[in-house]
């Protein structure tokens, strides 16, 4: 019973999944980021926090500048991350997409008297609803089309009520300080003043259900209800968005409403066919993360079906079948139909993602076998002398 105690609780280590997998496969692999810092006076600015946050896994780390405004982290894992520049609380400016190598550090610089320049001149531009030539540069045709599309609808109604603009700026601020009451509070009074922008009810839907994760009890389902709420709201005004019926259906999810998220899946997926396996994976996360194993084992194997070179998909779905393992009369593991297949498949499509160390050595473990039985060395040795 001792063994089997000890080769479960080695097979419950897996079970974490998404989480904690990536992380203890890589530790040895670590990178740096680094870079200077300068005030809206045009001087180093000490002091400044920079924010480290890791994108492709959760992770999170902070550093401050020195007197020279420089800064620098170490010991970082590899990934990909978002680096941030607060001062007083404020967020000055983010850059997004970081890729860490081994060797030197990642040089990631920021200039709060250029972003303080680039922001008045992006209010202007807002204002009037065009671009100067100094904005657009390194942006595609699409993308300055896109951005000047987003500008105008955003001007013209903007521009209708200035009390608008101000709840939903309000609101904003407060979102990104995590101030969710005062956000909810602007954001509904900017609904009430123009009910068919849509993105202030996405935004209010999104700030319920990130509230809803930082209170427990009847707040938390509160806030989860009236996020569902605004996410209907968004979607009677734009039904053909895959983005918000992927968004409805975890937030759906979280609340436990699992057949009416399905639904809202299957929609986002006949309106993108191509992100349907992103789709159910998000699913999957979610509920690993709301501790509902069984239901993100079937996310994951949905999102395999919707996309069978799904890669990280096949991962999970092969930890989630792990979990599941028994331990045979001889002491090997014996996992159930599919685990080794889908841990495989996994490493034919991905054979150096950051989840293969963690698939391998899983694999590695179903070949082997532990003893059932406690034997005495000493008694041994006293057996092979009376030969």
């Amino acid at each position: 019973m001792a063994a089997l105690a000890r080769k479960l609780a080695f097979l419950s280590s897996f079970s974490l999944l998404f989480l904690f997998i990536v992380a203890g496969g890589a530790r040895a692999q670590t990178s740096a980021l680094e870079g200077h810092v300068i005030g809206e006076d045009g001087k180093p600015l000490k002091g400044a926090l920079i924010r480290i946050e890791r994108t492709d896994v959760r992770g999170n780390y902070k550093v401050k500048t020195d007197k020279k405004g420089r800064y620098f982290h170490a010991g970082l894992p590899l990934g990909t991350y978002s680096v941030s520049c607060e001062v007083d609380g404020k967020v000055w400016d983010t850059v997004a997409g970081v890729r860490t190598t081994l060797g030197e550090g990642k040089n990631v610089d920021f200039n709060l008297q250029k972003v303080r320049a680039r922001q008045k001149a992006l209010q202007a531009a807002a204002a009037s609803g065009t671009l100067t030539e100094d904005q657009t540069k390194g942006l595609s045709d699409e993308q300055k089309k896109v951005l000047q599309e987003q500008m105008a609808k955003r001007s013209k109604a903007m521009k209708k009520n200035k009390e608008l603009n101000d709840a939903f700026n309000a609101a904003m601020a407060a979102k990104e300080a995590k101030q969710w009451d005062v956000a909810v509070q602007n954001l509904e009074k900017a609904g009430e003043l123009d009910p068919e922008q849509i993105v202030v009810w996405a935004q209010l839907a999104d700030t319920y259900v990130q509230k809803s994760m930082s209170v427990t009890g009847a707040a938390r389902g509160e806030a989860l209800n009236k996020g569902i709420e605004a996410y209907e709201k968004v979607l009677a005004l734009k039904p053909e968005d895959p983005a918000y019926h992927n968004n409805y259906a975890l937030a759906l999810a979280r609340a436990g409403k699992m057949d009416e998220a399905e639904v809202e899946l299957e929609k986002a997926a006949q309106l993108n066919p191509t992100g349907a396996g992103k789709y159910y994976y998000n699913l999957g996360a979610v509920m690993i993360n709301t501790g509902n194993q069984e239901a993100a084992g079937m996310a994951f194997k949905k999102a395999i079906e919707a996309d069978p070179n799904y890669a990280n998909a096949y991962f999970q779905y092969g930890m989630y079948l792990l979990a599941k393992a028994s331990l045979g009369d001889d002491g090997s593991i014996k996992p159930v139909e599919g685990t080794v297949e889908a841990l495989q498949k996994y490493l034919e499509i991905e054979p150096n993602g950051p989840f293969a160390p963690s698939a391998q050595g899983a694999i590695q473990s179903l070949q082997g076998s532990v003893e059932t039985s406690y034997t005495n060395p000493e008694s041994r040795k006293k057996r092979k002398k009376k030969k």
